[in-house]
């Protein structure tokens, strides 16, 4: 564990010495609160489901969402109970409020890649553009000194987990309730 925390620490060290710069400063305060409290995960599925062909994605992402925040922000932040880079290094001047709750996993990486991946699942146009924001959010969790590597490393993986499982589960559930189907058409 403690060579995972090293390697996590110099990884963090690097990028905060090597990147740093004003245009970053700016940009990746912003970059991290479009994932903050989901609110831009919430909007992108209300405006789907104005839109028939995409109802099914929007109740995937809310499903996957109130799942997720469950499992990541109620069971294993607390469990784990991993300290914030900023909390161990409190030299490190940051852009961003400091984070009150647990660091592992990363909320905002796993929000955002699981919402890409379900997006990617039902329309890869929207869906690539979705993954690349999510990467943005992830590394600005990075820059911003408020995760670690695997913090953000593990949130992807569970995001696309959460968001290829609900997939499933989803059209599991509707072929169980096939009335379901038609207010959510598969596209």
């Amino acid at each position: 564990m403690e060579i995972i925390q090293n390697i996590d620490q110099t990884i963090l060290d690097l990028i905060h010495k090597e990147l740093t710069c004003c245009f970053l400063d700016a940009v990746m305060p912003f970059v991290s609160a479009l994932a903050n409290a989901g609110i831009i995960f919430f909007a992108a599925a209300g405006i789907m489901m104005f839109f028939r062909n995409y109802r099914r994605c929007a109740v995937n992402i809310l499903m996957c969402m109130a799942v997720a925040a469950v499992v990541a922000n109620l069971i294993l932040k607390p469990l784990i109970a991993r300290e914030r880079p900023c909390w161990i290094n409190e030299e490190i001047q940051l852009l961003v409020a400091v984070p009150q709750d647990y660091s592992f996993p990363s909320g905002h990486t796993l929000h955002s890649f699981m919402v890409a991946t379900v997006i990617m699942m039902y329309d890869k146009r929207i869906g690539i553009p979705s993954l690349v924001l999510a990467a943005l959010i992830g590394f600005s969790r990075l820059y911003l000194y408020v995760h670690f590597p695997t913090d953000v490393l593990c949130g992807a993986l569970l995001g696309v987990a959460f968001a290829v499982g609900g997939y499933y589960l989803l059209r599991f559930a509707l072929k169980k309730l096939p009335k379901l189907s038609r207010y959510l058409p598969e596209r």
